[in-house]
């Protein structure tokens, strides 16, 4: 097994496609040793810190449970309870923990605190989530479709909803891996000129595998794979709670936008979810959504990402 050529995780952009390739291959294998009981233990010895800013409930579970799956040992930390959260500089942070710890994971608010930290540690640092960007969410979610379909050119991925942080990193893993991305968002809660930027994409001249819709239209739907949603409201916009449930209520995955796309259509959703908001109880509880094995899936994921960038 090669190694990455990456001794951070910080954004999909850090892998190459033969690299994200190789990580869902060695995913398959892992899921299948846990799933059988086979123990692989790897990282014995090694530790994980793991920095909460935001709440959390399938990071938190997820990259605890796959340390300790692996051999090794997690440490919670709350950012509160830190001294980051009075003021210490993500610099220092990052220089002391470093000769702590084998490998930092952090879920905060701010990419550009994610990449400090990343910039001053000597230890592998994992971005868990930021406002910006959750490339481990789009990583295991990739992984999670190639249990159901091929992940190549041919694949479309449809995203309703909100041009957040899970939208940012699909359009990120489209530009990479080419397959055909279609985001319908209202026009004020579009994807920002920001991500387009960091994509290297000009929004005006977009390649044929990203479209952009403001309405839901038959043709954006009738061949899509995957239909995607997330939360309208995140964490930290709960000011903006009623505005957005207006401004987001025809975009919703439910029963009629089902009967537009394929036959053999899968939704997911990265969770938590607000029923009978962006998505309603018969389709999330539906033969379609495989909702919950992506939620599973974030396990394996992120056990092979701790095993490649900390063994």
């Amino acid at each position: 097994m090669k190694r990455l050529k990456t001794k951070h995780f910080l954004c999909i952009k850090d892998l190459s496609g033969d690299e994200i390739r190789m990580v869902l291959a060695l995913t398959k294998k892992l899921k299948s040793h846990q799933k059988a009981g086979r123990k692989f233990q790897p990282l014995r010895g090694k530790v994980l810190a793991m920095i909460f800013s935001k709440s959390s409930t399938r990071t938190r579970i997820s990259f605890e449970t796959g340390i300790y799956q692996l051999g090794g040992y997690g440490i919670f930390l709350n950012a509160n309870d830190l001294q980051l959260g009075r003021g210490e500089s993500p610099q220092d942070t990052a220089q002391v923990m470093s000769r702590f710890v084998d490998a930092i994971m952090i879920r905060t608010y701010s990419q550009k605190e994610v990449e400090t930290l990343a910039k001053n540690s000597s230890v592998p640092v994992i971005n868990g989530l930021t406002d910006f960007l959750h490339p481990c969410q789009i990583l295991s979610d990739l992984f999670t479709i190639s249990e159901f379909t091929r992940v190549d050119k041919n694949l479309h991925v449809l995203y309703v909803g909100d041009g957040n942080n899970v939208a940012n990193s699909w359009l990120t893993a489209a530009v990479l891996l080419g397959f055909k991305m279609t985001f319908i968002t209202p026009e004020k809660y579009g994807l920002s000129d920001e991500i387009f930027a960091y994509a290297g994409l000009d929004r005006k001249n977009l390649p044929g595998n990203v479209r952009l819709f403001n309405e839901i239209r038959p043709e954006a739907v009738k061949d899509a794979d995957i239909l995607y949603s997330d939360v309208w409201v995140s964490m930290g916009q709960e000011k903006e709670k009623e505005e957005r449930i207006r401004a987001f209520k025809q975009y919703q995955i439910n029963a009629d936008l089902l009967k537009l796309a394929k036959p053999t259509v899968k939704v997911m959703h990265c969770l938590p979810a607000h029923r009978g908001e962006e998505i309603t109880d018969e389709v999330m509880d539906s033969p379609a959504s495989i909702v919950f094995d992506q939620a599973e899936n974030r396990l394996h994921l992120q056990k092979t990402l701790l095993y490649l960038l900390m063994k």
